[in-house]
């Protein structure tokens, strides 16, 4: 599944899973711009992914039109192309459905479904116009979450968010179908990210997860990772529209299983 001159832009790529793809797509041969808020953890990134291939580090802030706009630019002034975009930046605000406050509820949709939709849009007229100019269709790569589909009730905003995911996957799919253009998501289960740190560190926390995952062990983001690239290949190239959910078996789980200590 070459990515051999490709050019992608990860958004939320600084840490975690948006890192771990952004690495596997360095490694597998794409110049990456490694978009994030915290910039320097995103020079971090960049300095490490460096020793392996191109990478490129851009500060925005998918929610903010004018940072996305600036983001598309630096991309097309530094590679002189886009060819993927992977939808990763998103956040979390806990709290009660009874008790979560306006603005943390806005905020989460702010990043994780308003900056898909600034990013995909932005991306897609560029690669609308690299199209009807015949170059090759793009592709987008929208980062969705179990929680789009089962929920947690002390994360409301961030069930909604990748809720409204699936659909900006699909809808943008059927959108960009006539030129080419494919759109996918991905939906992960428990993944070994700075996120699960407290989990991993609380036996009960810990029980609790595998408890509910068949294949009795929580994922790593290069797992994730891989499909994303996957996606990104010309070995995907009939498939738009989905949603591939990476959970260990959670989702079809209609009991819990058993966990050895």
């Amino acid at each position: 599944m070459s990515l051999a001159g490709k050019v992608a832009i990860i958004t939320g790529a600084a840490r975690g899973i948006g890192y771990a793809v952004a690495k596997r797509f360095v490694v597998d041969g794409a110049k990456v711009i490694l978009a994030d808020l915290d910039e320097k953890a995103g020079l971090v990134a960049e300095e490490q992914l460096r020793e392996l291939g191109d990478a490129t580090f851009v500060h925005c802030n998918v929610a903010e039109r004018l940072d996305v706009r600036n983001l598309v630019a630096e991309a097309l002034d530094t590679y002189g192309e886009i060819d993927v975009l992977v939808n990763n930046a998103g956040i979390v605000a806990g709290g009660d459905f009874l008790t979560l406050k306006e603005e943390d509820f806005d905020t989460v949709m702010s990043v994780n479904i308003k900056g898909a939709f600034l990013c995909s849009q932005t991306v897609a007229k560029h690669f609308v116009e690299k199209v009807e100019n015949g170059g090759v269709p793009g592709c987008i790569i929208n980062m969705s979450s179990i929680n789009s589909v089962v929920a947690i009730p002390e994360q409301v905003g961030y069930c909604v968010s990748k809720g409204a995911m699936n659909q900006l996957t699909k809808v943008s799919a059927l959108s960009l179908a006539p030129y080419g253009i494919r759109v996918n998501g991905i939906g992960p289960g428990s993944i070994n990210t700075e996120l699960m740190a407290a989990v991993n560190s609380d036996e009960t926390k810990r029980k609790r997860v595998l408890s509910r995952t068949p294949m009795g062990r929580v994922g790593e983001p290069s797992e994730i990772a891989g499909i994303a690239a996957f996606l990104a290949s010309a070995d995907a190239s009939y498939i738009t529209g989905q949603t591939i959910f990476a959970d260990g078996g959670r989702l079809p789980l209609n009991y819990t299983v058993p966990v050895e200590s």
